[in-house]
């Protein structure tokens, strides 16, 4: 596992989301209920940025919802929980340590993940 430092911590509003730029891919933190998601910033119906959406609970998943036709992916797995999406978004693996918030783009993107607290 290769985890690399992101943001701070602090920098992720409370149920809501936060856009990373990284050079190959655009990844968003996600705050439900205070524990971290990281996905894929990018609809995989719509390709819109995630992060333009709400964070929520859809069906008793967390998920963050797509600003433009209303798909809800699930922080845990990227799976769509709605249509129009029917694609699933890839998921890393969050570590938090202090204010630091760390991902790990390098894992496998298919496997379900737990959340990290703080």
């Amino acid at each position: 596992m290769a985890f690399e430092r992101v943001c701070a911590r602090s920098d992720v509003p409370e149920d809501g989301s936060l856009r990373i730029e990284l050079p190959d891919v655009d990844v968003a933190v996600v705050d439900f209920d205070g524990e971290l998601y990281a996905l894929e910033d990018r609809c995989s119906h719509a390709d819109i940025p995630l992060t333009d959406g709400e964070v929520e609970e859809f069906d008793g998943a967390p998920t963050i919802e797509c600003a433009l036709h209303g798909s809800c992916f699930d922080l845990r797995t990227g799976q769509p929980t709605n249509l129009p999406a029917t694609e699933p978004v890839p998921v890393y693996p969050v570590r938090v340590e202090g204010d630091d918030v760390y991902i790990d783009l390098d894992a496998d993107v298919d496997a379900p993940l737990a959340a990290a607290t703080h």
